[in-house]
């Protein structure tokens, strides 16, 4: 699966990234297929440049971008806004602790007693 995605480059606590096409196994600064644009966060306001034929190209041959990277699509006006993802209820896990650690109790019957 191709992804559409940030590469950091820039020097240490001075971030800026490249909008590249990489395969999603690859490392986030691994090889990559091909730059299609760059984004700057620390400009106010961030900057971000983009060959938007190319975008659609690779988004028409099946490339998922990542969040920001859609965050930022959506901005410039390439894509649509994407419905976002439900996440599956996580059972608290103090609650199923708690379950544990109270023994239910047992009602007892008379016990009769031999003669």
């Amino acid at each position: 699966m191709l992804k559409i995605r940030l590469r950091r480059v820039g020097a240490p606590k001075k971030p800026s990234y490249r909008v590249v096409i990489a395969r999603s196994q690859a490392p986030r600064d691994g090889a990559f297929i091909e730059i299609i644009g760059h984004f700057n966060p620390l400009t106010d306001p961030e900057t971000f440049d983009i060959d938007a034929d190319k975008a659609k190209d690779w988004l028409a041959k099946g490339a998922q971008p990542t969040e920001t990277t859609a965050r930022l699509l959506v901005k410039a006006g390439i894509i649509e806004k994407p419905v976002p993802k439900k996440e599956k209820p996580v059972a608290k896990k103090a609650s199923l602790a708690k379950k544990k650690a109270s023994p239910t109790k047992e009602k007892s019957s008379p016990t009769k007693e031999k003669p």
